[in-house]
């Protein structure tokens, strides 16, 4: 299995993103729950700023430097058709 990275980007409405993945598929994502912190408040309160999203070394960026995880961008959703969802391992099981 091919490592799935970004591959494109589109600002949907109410903090949503579109990803386009590396293996043809799409994705939609809330990201509202992850933009915490202060270098998310231009994104949050800026409706410009959110929708100059980008990709850039296959995670998307922001111009004022904030970025998000690839792997939560890709994985923290709905399961995608023909994937398996994760599943947590305890400590004590490994």
């Amino acid at each position: 299995m091919k490592l799935l990275r970004i591959a494109g980007v589109i600002p949907l409405d109410r903090f949503r993103l579109r990803l386009v993945l590396t293996d043809g598929s799409t994705v939609d994502r809330d990201v509202e729950p992850l933009l915490v912190g202060p270098v998310f408040d231009p994104v949050r309160d800026n409706r410009a700023v959110f929708q100059s999203a980008r990709v850039e070394h296959g995670t998307v960026v922001w111009p004022n430097g904030a970025d998000l995880c690839p792997d939560v961008l890709i994985w923290n959703g709905p399961p995608r058709e023909g994937i398996p969802p994760l599943v947590t391992v305890a400590a004590s099981q490994r």
